[in-house]
């Protein structure tokens, strides 16, 4: 009997094996689903929708793009954590609810278990903006008001354990000053509250705010990462402007379920890669602030291992904690 099971238990698995091997080869034979883990209109559909027109072309099969926000993006990727690992299924994951949020709260999903990284797909950063009723003309002025009037000023964020919400924290600890933080579902409601003048200060993706910044319905002070920005070139970095050793920025990726076969995966990379290399969709990134920056799976897993670890330590040096919004 132990024979006959062991020789059932082979031929099971090298049925499973030849049946993902020819799936994959005949990958994809329909079309994919790429979930973009928040509202319409933000920052993420600016990365997502043109690389889903693209790596559709790419692949000659139709990539549908949906949006699911919601928690700071865990109720998008916890339904592809759950998906079929069939490579038909596809999150826009960003280190928002892969890297950072895991250090606040337990997730309905694993972030390093529950998915397969195929490849990053770019990195940008943040713009500090206020409405224009803010009396201040820059950061070291804002951060003056800041500290003169503790918990007045409001700053708006795409939702919990975000960049933008860290962005905000992070500042505040640094700079020994008190604004509250108000979350958001998504990029769209953001700003338009803060176009509204309903909250002070904000921390979106450079993209999705230059024409109202270049419209003057917006203010600007300084860029969020380690360098300018080419979409703002005139902004200093915050670091630059009044805080030495200040960095908040952010990277794309695309990621599917867990035990994706590593036959699809490496196609999918491929797809990843060719599209990212189209003159059009490299131009589209780079005149909206993000910069392309493809990957191997495995550098893809790699960056998010180390960025987990980098932002625990911020988030434990600076005493951060969700329930402190």
């Amino acid at each position: 009997m132990n024979q006959r099971a062991g020789a059932a238990a082979l031929c099971a698995a090298l049925g499973a094996f030849f049946m993902a091997s020819a799936a994959a080869q005949t990958f994809p034979g329909r079309p994919l689903r790429l979930v973009i883990p928040f509202a319409p209109g933000g920052t993420a559909d600016i990365v997502g929708r043109p690389l889903a027109q693209k790596l559709g072309e790419v692949l000659a099969q139709p990539v549908v793009v949906e949006n699911r926000g919601g928690a700071g993006g865990a109720v998008g990727a916890a339904s592809v954590a759950g998906a079929p690992p069939d490579g038909y299924t596809l999150l826009l994951g960003v280190n928002g609810f892969l890297t950072i949020l895991p250090g606040f709260t337990k997730l309905p999903y694993d972030p390093v278990a529950g998915f397969a990284p195929v490849a990053t797909v770019a990195t940008s950063q943040f713009v500090l903006v206020a409405h224009p009723s803010v009396p201040a003309r820059t950061l070291k002025e804002l951060l003056a008001l800041a500290k003169a009037q503790p918990d007045k000023l409001t700053f708006a964020s795409t939702g919990n354990g975000t960049v933008g919400h860290v962005a905000g924290e992070l500042l505040n600890s640094m700079a020994g000053v008190r604004t509250l933080h108000v979350p958001y579902k998504g990029t769209g409601p953001m700003t338009l509250d803060l176009l509204a003048g309903h909250i002070d200060l904000a921390y979106p993706g450079v993209s999705s705010v230059v024409p109202h910044i270049r419209a003057g319905k917006l203010k600007a002070f300084a860029v969020t990462g380690a360098t300018r920005s080419g979409a703002l070139p005139e902004l200093p970095t915050i670091a630059q402007a009044a805080l030495p050793g200040y960095e908040a920025s952010t990277f794309w990726g695309l990621l599917a379920p867990a035990k994706t076969p590593p036959e699809i995966v490496r196609k999918l990379n491929a797809a990843i890669v060719e599209a990212l290399q189209s003159v059009t969709l490299r131009e589209t990134f780079l005149q909206q602030g993000n910069e392309p920056a493809p990957s191997t799976p495995e550098a893809f897993a790699a960056l998010i291992r180390d960025d987990t670890a980098r932002w625990l330590r911020v988030i434990k040096r600076a005493g951060l904690r969700l329930d402190s919004t």
